[in-house]
């Protein structure tokens, strides 16, 4: 592969592929770099632990330094976009108003991102979930709803053709879709970027990134030990919040930005259980279909979605050990699941330890802690009115929307990235995934990151 090119994008993830589309389709020489592999529906694991073991940084989570909270990292070609339920919203006027009022940047509303949503959105197919093949978990859900008198709708997700009437289990899904339906960035932007051009290098980490007159220098190692080195003018960081911080950290860039690796959020995501008398099979069909729509839960800062896990995952999460734990694992089938994701307003923070290994420093403070109370009390008054005969909580929270470290800001002082999506002092390094996030939105991401590259890829085209 050449060494020179107008940009490298470090990252294949979501926001890395939306970013090289726009780059690769106005002409620009792009090499895509991604730590990890590139799978197909051909060769996505068939089982969990594989699926933890090849798609997953660290074996398939990371704990902050209290082991409180378990951060989901995907290391794969399509990052999260392929262990993820492609679950995709805009942000509301809460989410948005909020960042505006911290940046100061006036085009964080609506109108001002509606038509990157809509450029995003184009690359792909969006469905609601068919709600005809919602299982029974999911009805739980929207009956106790329902009866308490809450609101909630179908989730958008990212998919063509599931085929969900002849059986198939998006659960699955979690590992790769063999269907090729979910709307990962292998199937849209990045095939749109690679057609137009753009070179990719997998299983290739990023180490350091230098800038100079003229250029920036990439420095990497592949799978094998062997060193790469790779100049462009210009460099877009989208290796995930904790893979961009990672890199910057070990780059040396603390000292150019006084609030690299603050303000980090994650979502805390907290899964509760209950047994119902009856088989729920929780995990068949489209396990996930609903989500809370409840002015009252934002208020609160909150909100709740049904969803399942597999048995590893749900091992790890029941309470207790030995042959309680054995019988609980054995009731597997009627446990209905629902989670509780916190708008968490106190950020942690990203560093670099012993060998440079990165250190998560994130608590839930007494606001977030209310938050996540509030939630469970809602959760309890669902089960309660469809039956469930007890409750289950998961022992340890989940971070799975990983945000910050590297928030749009005013200035320094404040943040990592200007208006102009550059690190500050800066001309040739821009950010375009969710570190980027001055903020938690208490919303699925996804689609925000799609529309926040495609605007840097646009503007870094016309600009040139």
């Amino acid at each position: 592969m050449q060494s020179d090119y107008d940009a490298i994008v470090i990252g294949a993830g979501v926001g890395g592929a939306n970013a090289a589309a726009e780059l690769a389709t106005a002409g620009w020489r792009c090499l895509v770099i991604e730590a990890g592999a590139y799978h197909s529906r051909q060769d996505y694991p068939r089982g969990e632990l594989d699926g933890n073991t090849r798609l997953f940084w660290h074996g398939g989570m990371e704990l902050n330094r209290s082991a409180s909270i378990a951060m989901l990292r995907a290391r794969v070609v399509g990052g999260g976009s392929i262990v993820n339920q492609a679950l995709l919203d805009e942000f509301d006027d809460v989410a948005l108003d909020d960042w505006r009022e911290r940046t100061g940047f006036a085009w964080l509303d609506q109108a001002g991102m509606a038509p990157w949503y809509a450029r995003a959105r184009g690359a792909l197919q969006i469905q609601t979930v068919p709600l005809v093949h919602a299982n029974r978990n999911a009805q739980l859900f929207k009956q106790g709803f329902e009866q308490c008198g809450y609101q909630c709708a179908p989730l958008q997700r990212g998919q063509s053709g599931c085929r969900h009437e002849e059986g198939n289990d998006c659960i699955e899904c979690l590992y790769g879709c063999r269907l090729d339906s979910k709307q990962s960035t292998p199937l849209t932007s990045l095939q749109a970027a690679l057609k137009a051009g753009a070179k990719l290098l997998t299983q290739c980490e990023v180490e350091r990134v230098s800038e100079a007159p003229g250029r920036v220098t990439v420095q990497a190692r592949l799978a094998d030990g062997r060193p790469q080195t790779f100049r462009a003018g210009q460099m877009v960081l989208a290796a995930g919040t904790l893979g961009s911080n990672t890199v910057l950290l070990r780059s040396g860039y603390a000292a150019q930005l006084p609030r690299l690796g603050q303000g980090y959020y994650c979502h805390p995501q907290f899964m509760y259980f209950a047994q119902y008398r009856e088989p729920v099979l929780a995990h068949k069909g489209p396990f996930q279909a609903y989500k809370s729509d409840d002015a009252g839960f934002r208020r609160q800062g909150f909100k709740l979605e049904n969803v399942f896990s597999p048995p590893i995952g749900t091992a790890l999460l029941l309470p207790g050990m030995g042959a309680a734990h054995q019988a609980d694992m054995a009731a597997m089938r009627h446990y209905a699941c629902i989670e509780v994701a916190v708008r968490d307003s106190h950020p942690g923070r990203l560093s670099l330890g012993q060998g440079g290994r990165l250190q998560i420093d994130k608590e839930l403070d007494a606001e977030d802690q209310r938050r996540a109370a509030a939630g469970y009390q809602a959760v309890q008054r669902i089960f309660e009115a469809t039956g469930a005969e007890r409750v289950l909580p998961g022992r340890f929270g989940i971070g799975l929307h990983l945000m910050g470290g590297l928030g749009f800001a005013r200035r320094p002082e404040e943040g990592c990235v200007g208006e102009d999506y550059r690190l500050f002092g800066s001309r040739r390094i821009q950010v375009a995934d969710a570190s980027l996030f001055p903020s938690a939105p208490g919303i699925n991401p996804s689609l925000t990151i799609m529309a926040l590259a495609r605007r840097l890829g646009r503007q870094m085209a016309e600009a040139a």
